[in-house]
């Protein structure tokens, strides 16, 4: 399940799986819950973007750069991709240089887009999600947002994302799906290449193809 659901953080940033989203509360508490929160933004964005992609299906289906386009928009509008590069590298991070930063998360991105973008077209949209609570963070680092994707037949799939504010706007810099951090798995991928190579020439690497981010989901 996880293989199925990973594509959508990729995407967004956000998990959930439906055009028409319901959360388990009733419209009244969810409103008194989310409103101008980092809940409703993942509640809001979450399904702008599976309407989106149930709407252009045809057109994504046959024009693969339309649908790339769509994914690295959303991808970069709702993702802290510096911040959570440094956190993807960690020890190897520590005094780098913020341009070195900034090719990397692009790079990571680029090679996370190619890899599964495309896979959002199969993916199932007969889920719904459910906020379970909002959080802060320790040490003001911002807030955790745990959910559940909600399937017929089967047990919840928690899903939780650790936001911050970037530039005024609440931002997703690492999601977990089933207790798995999106930015430890590529952590732990990356660390023995950073032990032998600059963040640079990692990068060139994610770039070219000859290293994939893999999810390992």
């Amino acid at each position: 399940m996880k293989k199925s659901i990973f594509p959508l953080i990729i995407a967004s940033a956000l998990l959930a799986a439906a055009p028409s989203l319901a959360l388990a509360q009733s419209a009244q508490q969810a409103d008194a819950r989310t409103q101008g929160s980092p809940s409703e933004l993942v509640l809001d964005n979450t399904q702008r973007v599976l309407a989106t992609i149930e709407e252009r299906r045809a057109e994504f289906s046959n024009d693969r750069a339309a649908l790339e386009a769509f994914v690295k928009s959303e991808f970069e509008t709702m993702f802290d991709s510096d911040y959570a590069a440094r956190q993807v590298l960690g020890r190897h991070g520590r005094g780098a240089d913020d341009a070195d930063i900034a090719y990397f998360a692009d790079a990571l991105a680029s090679s996370l887009l190619r890899r599964y973008g495309s896979s959002l077209l199969d993916f199932n949209t007969r889920l719904r999600v459910r906020i379970v609570s909002e959080n802060a963070l320790p040490r003001g680092l911002g807030v955790r947002v745990a959910s559940e994707l909600l399937r017929q037949g089967g047990e919840p799939i928690p899903v939780t994302y650790l936001m911050r504010q970037s530039g005024g706007q609440w931002k997703v810099f690492d999601v977990q799906v089933e207790g798995v951090s999106f930015v430890s798995t590529f952590r732990r991928q990356f660390d023995n290449e950073l032990q032998n190579k600059s963040i640079r020439q990692v990068a060139d690497e994610l770039r070219s193809g000859r290293v994939q981010a893999d999810a390992g989901l």
